[in-house]
């Protein structure tokens, strides 16, 4: 026959609870004690209460803290805790003054609260008049000092602890070494030092992180390191600090090292190493270290312009241009912009950020603004690197005129020969509105000989408006230039077969295997109404950087276009597999 449960089943069923943070199974156990009769049991309702408090529960928690009638000084110790931990102020004052002894572990738990709220006077005031103290409550009103920045007063209250004989723990040390390391006395650190050793706490890793701390604040880097080396249990805040206290005493090149071999890096970490090079005018650097933080999908939790913000940093030419260059890329055009806003000197390579990340980022109407100010500007001049952005802009706004317009003015108003960059701007500008003509006349004009891109947008602009003839010739130029491209020979092998010319596709193809000319096949990889294109075998590594986009399960098809009968037709093959993406990743 099973056994009755008691409350004592009852108490560690409720503390289980608490352990997992299942409030709703701390209800049934709950309502079972009470359904058994145990409702009124005081271990059983202190346990509930800590169950409660732990779950978030606070109004559940002084339920049944009002319905007991005898509560004993672990129930009250219980209930104030659980308000201390929510940080409810008011409750805890009220609870605290109702309670019929104060226990060292109330005054503590007072102090504690009071000192995380900066309520440094209130703290004291009940630390002097508590009638029972022991080292708990010495370390919490030590720790409420050295939180406010009153560190002075702080070792000032630790002298005065260890005068009346109490014993240190791991908590108080760390408390008074990072007070050490914000006073600055470099006796008093290696005193304190000399105590955490002689109280076998050296092997601790909150100890071991705030000494690494203070010696770095002391400027003594090689005790730092020696501490760092001999830790036998380091943490990311072991790493951090040791980074930080290279940088802070300008030691880059070593922080970079140990930063490379961090195992794991988190964004603290990141962040130490963004800022410290700030601090130490690396600021080119620092955009290099925060570039390669976003590749990894880390989200910064202030990014470098906002750090440079806070700490009053000055923007330099060189330093907004590589901001504004960093965050169009990134597609933070109003950070862009609010970097551009606030900088007091503007050259032309900050322009040509702007406009050109404008352009690329599809805002049309806003890069040509841009370019407005710019020549109204007295600051900067417009180089070439401005009309490849100006020329950019309106291929992507399909502004012809507009394009003509400013291809014309470079020569005449600014002295500004065009080059391959902006013919080819031109051509694809041209191609693109159906200019295929002019845009072939261009080409045939151009002072330099065409390059690869060039062509390549002709044949583009042939293939999507049936200019077969036009598009036969570039495409013996392009075979000239670049005789194991497959794109271009599949392009005229689809020109040749929507004319009909099979026996030219024939040919075509037949030559492509002579050559070796490898066709690429590629994936469509459909979300919803948009529609990835990759490369067939790059799915697993593409599709790792959309899942950061917040696509959450997609399929991989292959489409491979043909012809029959002069019909353009799709012929769709699924993928044997089903890849679907989480936010960590491929499952």
């Amino acid at each position: 026959m099973p056994a009755a449960p008691d409350g004592y089943t009852h108490t560690i069923l409720a503390a289980a609870c608490a352990a997992r943070r299942a409030a709703d199974e701390g209800r049934q156990v709950h309502c079972h004690a009470v359904r058994h009769g145990f409702g009124r049991n005081l271990y059983l309702a202190s346990a509930l209460v800590s169950m409660y408090s732990t779950c978030g529960c606070l109004g559940d928690a002084r339920k049944v803290f009002d319905a007991c009638p005898v509560w004993d000084a672990v129930s009250w110790n219980t209930i104030l805790a659980a308000y201390v931990q929510a940080g409810d102020v008011e409750q805890a004052v009220g609870m605290f003054a109702r309670m019929p002894e104060r226990s060292a572990a109330a005054v503590s738990s007072m102090v504690s609260l009071f000192g995380k709220r900066g309520m440094v006077d209130e703290a004291r005031r009940e630390f002097d008049r508590a009638e029972r103290r022991d080292v708990f409550t010495w370390t919490a009103m030590i720790s409420c000092f050295q939180r406010n920045g009153m560190f002075v007063e702080a070792l000032g209250l630790f002298s005065d602890m260890r005068e009346e004989g109490w014993p240190v723990d791991e908590a108080v040390m760390v408390s008074v070494v990072a007070a050490c390391a914000r006073v600055e006395v470099t006796q008093n650190g290696e005193m304190c030092h000399g105590l955490v050793v002689r109280a076998g706490l050296g092997s601790r890793v909150n100890v071991q992180n705030a000494l690494i701390h203070m010696y770095s604040s002391f400027l003594d880097v090689v005790a730092a390191r020696r501490l760092f080396d001999t830790g036998k249990c380091l943490d990311q805040f072991s790493w951090n600090s040791m980074i930080a206290g290279y940088l802070k005493n300008g030691s880059v090149n070593d922080a970079k090292e140990l930063f490379t071999a961090m195992p794991d890096k988190d964004n603290v970490s990141w962040s130490t190493m963004i800022s410290g090079c700030v601090q130490n005018d690396q600021s080119s650097e620092a955009l290099t270290i925060f570039n390669n933080m976003q590749a990894q999908g880390i989200k910064p939790s202030m990014s470098v312009h906002e750090y440079i913000r806070k700490h009053q940093y000055n923007i330099t030419v060189v330093l907004g241009t590589s901001l504004i260059d960093m965050y169009m890329k990134c597609g933070y055009l109003e950070s862009a912009l609010e970097v551009f806003d606030t900088m007091e000197e503007r050259g032309t390579p900050c322009w040509n950020a702007v406009i050109v990340g404008l352009a690329m980022n599809g805002l049309v109407t806003k890069s040509l603004d841009m370019f407005s100010e710019m020549e109204s500007s007295s600051t900067a001049t417009p180089n070439e690197i401005t009309f490849t952005g100006v020329l950019s802009a309106c291929r992507h706004g399909g502004l012809v005129e507009e394009g003509q317009h400013f291809f014309k003015l470079m020569q005449p108003k600014y002295h500004i020969e065009p080059n391959i960059r902006h013919y080819g701007c031109m051509v694809d500008l041209l191609g693109r509105a159906g200019y295929v003509s002019e845009a072939e006349d261009l080409i045939d004009s151009m002072p330099v000989s065409p390059d690869v891109p060039a062509w390549g947008a002709l044949l583009g602009s042939c293939w999507k408006h049936g200019d077969n003839e036009v598009g036969k010739r570039v495409r013996r130029k392009l075979i000239n230039l670049e005789p194991h491209h497959d794109g271009f020979h599949t392009m005229l092998s689809n020109i040749y077969a929507s004319e009909g010319m099979w026996q030219r596709v024939k040919d075509l193809r037949g030559s492509m295997k002579q050559r070796h000319v490898l066709k690429i096949a590629v994936n469509l990889i459909y979300d919803e109404d948009q529609c990835f294109c990759i490369i067939k075998g790059m799915e697993r590594m593409i599709m790792r950087v959309l899942c950061f986009t917040g696509v959450r399960s997609i399929t991989v098809r292959t489409y491979d276009y043909i012809w029959e009968h002069g019909e353009r037709k799709s012929k769709e093959s699924r993928m044997a597999h089903y890849l679907e993406l989480t936010d960590g990743g491929l499952s």
